[in-house]
């Protein structure tokens, strides 16, 4: 017995490093739109297809990933999926270099295709390595180390994409006249970051593939028209459509909504770049508690303690990422005491968590549509905080009954409507365009009112067509 936990312990640690790696390239591509339309100098429409190229990859791939996955195991798909990144990192020097936005958008497909085959191993794997009741617990934890990546990809592109600023020009942040004015991204800029993801990504692909790993069964008779059948799974990863869309347009949408004059007079864009990083280190808070609310510690007093550290760590990361503000530090402070507040209200139980995170991100969504100025900018970025559990909680529910030989097709399936993230950050643009982006956010709020449907009603176990039993929610 203490060899097979040793071997789950290294399974755990192993996996973390995966979730950090896909977390870190997907925020990473996301928070690039900005600096590639400079770049290349392109149109909105044509920066965006930064998003739609990398989230494209899920819709046509994901399926057969997760027929990969059974195929060859959960190891060689990790080690496959690491490749596929690195080599992929490799192309964006001759993209770069002929400055070929084509080729650029041709490695960002093949980078996605790697990330696709990465989730789909990831997520089953980390329900499997420990009990059921726990499955929800354990994906939160590894999600929070997949937000660490979040929080730092946009610091990394700031610190290493946006060019310094040039000494003697001056302009006007808000209302301060700031000495220098950065100059204009050029494709030579965007290339070091994704040799050093190529490099970093193909030692631990070695690692890996040298390292023992738990192997885990996925013998039975599941097919796709036996996961087809369960409405739990289908309805789940609509769901997960929602939520990845819902976040990835609010992500996106940040940096050029919070730069508007009607904002408190317009911030500089390396500013909201670090807010962009702030919403997504909310999801790291959001899913340290989640890890800890949903675990399987006994001790209520044990689990105060830890999340009184998680909120020291919400205040350290406010306070580094912007500016060393003390004030604006403990605003986010504030917001991670009340997301931690709200946590408890789910009692530990997956599905009513994600009701009530719901809830709160509809309605923060609202607010800032509907007011300005830091009100506006805090309501928009706290989201950050509540998205933060929407997916593990729902891939766990998702998967919830299903024996080991249909669990990967089954995450192939959800992970086939993450390509959310391509379609409803443009459906913002759409609505931003035809009325203003402060009410594209209209967008988000009905994605959000379907995860409450889904937590609430359409997470429980029925095949299709069936009428659901009247019952106590849990």
């Amino acid at each position: 017995m203490s060899n097979q936990n040793n071997t789950l312990r290294v399974g755990m640690i192993f996996i973390s490093m995966i979730f950090f790696i896909f977390g870190f390239v997907t925020t990473f591509i996301i928070t690039l739109s900005d600096p590639v339309m400079e770049a290349f100098d392109l149109t909105y429409t044509q920066g965006f297809l930064v998003n739609s190229a990398f989230f494209i990859s899920y819709a046509i791939f994901s399926i057969p990933a997760g027929g990969v996955v059974k195929r060859i195991g959960y190891k060689n798909s990790i080690v496959v999926g690491l490749l596929l990144i690195s080599f992929a990192g490799f192309l964006f020097f001759p993209a770069i270099r002929t400055e070929s936005y084509p080729f650029f958008l041709g490695a960002i497909v093949i980078l996605s295709l790697g990330v696709v085959l990465l989730q789909t191993a990831a997520n089953p794997f980390v329900t499997e390595l420990g009990p059921p009741e726990t499955a929800s617990g354990r994906l939160n934890l590894t999600q929070a180390l997949n937000s660490i990546a979040t929080w730092i990809a946009p610091l990394m592109i700031v610190a290493l994409i946006l060019p310094a600023a040039v000494p003697g020009v001056t302009e006007t942040v808000n209302g301060v006249l700031a000495e220098g004015v950065p100059d204009r991204v050029r494709p030579s800029d965007l290339l070091l970051p994704f040799i050093i993801i190529a490099v970093i990504v193909l030692l631990i692909a070695i690692a890996v593939r040298m390292i023992r790993l738990p192997v885990l069964s996925q013998e039975g008779a599941g097919n796709y028209s036996t996961v087809f059948k369960y409405r739990h799974v289908l309805l789940g990863a609509l769901a997960i459509f929602c939520y990845v869309g819902a976040e990835v347009g609010i992500g996106t949408a940040i940096s050029s909504y919070i730069v508007q004059p009607d904002m408190g007079g317009g911030i500089s864009r390396e500013l909201a770049l670090k807010f962009v990083g702030l919403y997504w280190a909310g999801a790291m808070i959001g899913r340290l508690f989640g890890a800890i609310s949903l675990s399987d510690i006994k001790k209520q007093s044990l689990k105060l303690v830890f999340a009184a550290l998680v909120l020291v760590w919400a205040f350290v990361v406010g306070f580094v990422t912007l500016e060393r503000n003390v004030a604006m530090a403990l605003t986010f402070f504030g917001f991670a005491v009340l997301n931690y507040a709200l946590m408890q209200l789910g009692r530990g139980k997956a599905n009513l968590v994600l009701s009530v995170f719901a809830v709160a991100t509809a309605t923060l969504a609202i607010v800032s549509m509907l007011s300005t100025g830091k009100v506006a900018l805090w309501s928009i970025v706290s989201i950050g905080l509540f998205n933060s559990v929407m997916f593990p909680n729902i891939f766990s529910l998702a998967v919830k009954g299903l024996d080991r030989s249909e669990v990967s097709l089954a995450s192939g399936i959800i992970n086939t409507l993450i390509v959310g993230g391509a379609i409803i950050p443009l459906l913002m643009g759409v609505v931003g365009d035809a009325l203003n982006i402060q009410y594209s956010f209209i967008v988000p709020v009905i994605c959000y009112l379907y995860i409450l449907f889904y937590a609430l009603v359409g997470s429980k176990l029925k095949p299709v067509g069936e009428t659901a039993a009247p019952g106590p929610v849990s």
